[in-house]
């Protein structure tokens, strides 16, 4: 019997999430990044992400096979009640419902961290990340043309946006 689970992804497992990410940016455009980095320079996103934002790890008889997080979504203070959100699983477990579990339980902590709206930036062609975040009620927010160049070609970037919870004024405001 398999063991499944989600958990909070801590820098001891930046080199398994980095083998889940390396194959993303050497051989696909769905991230801009053109370098692996190093462990310890992953490492330390990690660090500074869980700082203020959940990242998670899905394992599989312990064993890393996605990972999703987030991040600020734009320096200003105004954006404070807003989040990027990104998703990466292991190609051979793709369409398993691994996203599926860990975007539940991101957005989940994210509503309860007093965090309003959610954004994922998509590179275009992408029909399964868009089917993705289509399934979890985002909307296309606008997108941005000719915004990277990655492998001698210019791609365009979609900008999907998603409410995490009732547009009331935040706690802390009032």
């Amino acid at each position: 019997m398999l063991t499944t689970g989600i958990r909070q992804a801590t820098t001891a497992d930046a080199a398994d999430i980095l083998r889940i990410y390396a194959p993303y940016i050497t051989d696909t455009c769905i991230t801009f990044e053109t370098e692996v980095p190093a462990v310890g320079e992953f490492a330390a996103r990690i660090e500074r992400l869980t700082e203020n934002y959940p990242y998670l790890l899905y394992e599989i008889d312990n064993a890393a096979v996605g990972y999703a997080y987030a991040s600020k979504h734009r320096e200003r203070s105004a954006y404070r009640y807003s989040a990027d959100v990104s998703v990466y699983i292991a190609p051979e477990y793709h369409g398993q419902g691994i996203g599926t579990a860990l975007y539940t339980r991101l957005f989940e902590l994210l509503s309860g961290r007093g965090i309003y709206t959610a954004f994922a930036g998509i590179t275009l062609p992408n029909p399964k990340s868009i089917g993705l975040h289509k399934a979890f009620n985002f909307s296309e927010a606008g997108t941005f043309h000719n915004v990277g160049y990655k492998f001698g070609k210019w791609l365009d970037v979609m900008w999907m946006g998603k409410p995490l919870r009732a547009y009331d004024t935040p706690a802390n405001e009032k």
